[in-house]
């Protein structure tokens, strides 16, 4: 509920201020890169929901670099590895919503998300009562993957 009710708040881009924070569980950032970096969606659709976004605030595709989009698709390849040590999921969604009307939450900064799926993940609850169960917290999720991807590295 923490997490509901600060929604909506704050202002500025929330990726950008995700990776200004010197405290990277605080800030839910799980691995830094030159050019990307990897976060935990803090309103996941399922546990382990990542999102890898770029370091540079770019809001577009066409206006990334080529090494800029390089780089994220080798932290998509570490979070993949990551989730399938700690989940072992059967698939996943990765995606890319650019602008409001194509359902992107955090408009103006490139992200790609990443959504671990299991065999028989669907129920009722999003249908019916437009809630979303996880099993988890936000903090276990957290500490599983960090654990998983080895995230002591800080490269510079």
């Amino acid at each position: 509920m923490a997490y509901v009710g600060a929604a909506g708040r704050g202002e500025g881009c929330l990726l950008c201020q995700a990776l200004a924070s010197s405290d990277d569980r605080k800030a839910l950032v799980l691995l830094r890169r030159p050019l990307a970096f990897l976060i935990l969606n803090a309103y996941p659709y399922a546990p382990g929901h990542l999102m890898i976004a770029l370091t540079r605030h770019v809001g577009t595709l066409a206006d990334a670099t080529p090494e800029e989009l390089s780089q994220a698709m080798a932290v998509v390849q570490a979070a993949i590895r990551g989730l399938d040590r700690g989940y072992r999921p059967d698939g996943y969604n990765i995606g890319i919503n650019q602008g409001r009307v194509a359902g992107a939450g955090v408009e103006g900064h490139l992200h790609i998300h990443v959504v671990p799926r299991w065999n028989g993940d669907t129920n009722f609850m999003p249908v019916l009562g437009e809630v979303r169960v996880l099993p988890e917290s936000l903090d276990a999720t957290y500490d599983r993957l960090s654990a998983a991807l080895g995230s002591g590295e800080r490269p510079g």
